[in-house]
């Protein structure tokens, strides 16, 4: 079997949904995992099955590595196979750090940083077998900076980021790339959860040297070219794009 298929999580909608949506115009088959929204990963699904490629919707919550374990064994006997895998799934607590509990922590760690680690090692051991593969991690700005009410997400992303780098290393022996992509304030769905949405929307508007705030298809294009042949000697970066906003802090 020589067709490509690529697993996107959390790829019901926002940034997922397009990456996905993405990948099938390109020619793969997908895994659409989500955690709550079933009805718009079958949207997604059937989005791609117009497209001609196949889909798999797999229910699974990332930070749980039992599931995790269960979602690629059902990637495994559905297609036999995996040759990208981009770790989107996100979620998190944005409180004041004073307000943050122990369950807090536990749960956007879990979910943004312990499901990358998991996730990997189940998808290298489908890509060693096919030759290798493409794993992208994704991150924000607030592993860099500081974000009001982000700590344990801003946090959550340093350590995925941190994790990239060390995946890179150790599974480049089994030809698997790996980075991560980090984005600017992006008007999503993951947006609206944030109390001071409008703030950041506007300083992102106004303020983005490029001249206009960074959109979905930015972060999309930016995926689309580390999991291309064109850049297989990218290894363990973290790739900003954010229009520069984040070299004027």
């Amino acid at each position: 079997m020589t067709q490509k298929v690529a697993l996107v999580t959390g790829s019901s909608k926002g940034l997922g949904r397009s990456t996905a949506l993405k990948l099938a115009e390109a020619g793969y088959d997908l895994v659409i995992n989500y955690a709550r929204s079933k009805t718009k990963a079958m949207e997604v699904a059937a989005e791609i099955e117009a497209m001609g490629r196949r889909a798999l919707v797999i229910k699974a919550n990332v930070g749980d590595i039992e599931k995790v374990k269960k979602m690629f064994a059902e990637i495994e006997e559905y297609y036999g196979r995996l040759d990208v895998f981009v770790s989107n799934a996100a979620s998190g607590v944005q409180r004041p750090l004073m307000e943050l509990e122990e369950s807090h922590w536990n749960w956007t760690m879990d979910i943004n940083s312990k499901a990358l680690l998991f996730c990997a090692q189940e998808a290298a051991k489908l890509m060693e077998r096919n030759g290798g593969g493409k794993i992208v991690s994704i991150s924000s700005l607030g592993s860099i900076r500081y974000l009001e009410n982000y700590t344990v997400v801003g946090v959550s992303k340093a350590a995925l980021e941190a994790l990239t780098r060390y995946l890179a290393v150790e599974l480049a022996p089994k030809n698997i790339c790996v980075n991560a992509v980090s984005g600017g304030a992006i008007d999503t769905d993951a947006l609206k959860h944030f109390p001071n949405r409008e703030q950041l929307l506007k300083e992102a508007a106004e303020e983005t040297p490029a001249g206009r705030m960074v959109e979905v298809d930015d972060m999309v294009k930016t995926i689309m070219f580390l999991i291309s042949d064109g850049a297989s000697m990218i290894r363990g970066q973290t790739i900003i794009v954010d229009g520069g906003i984040s070299l004027l802090v």
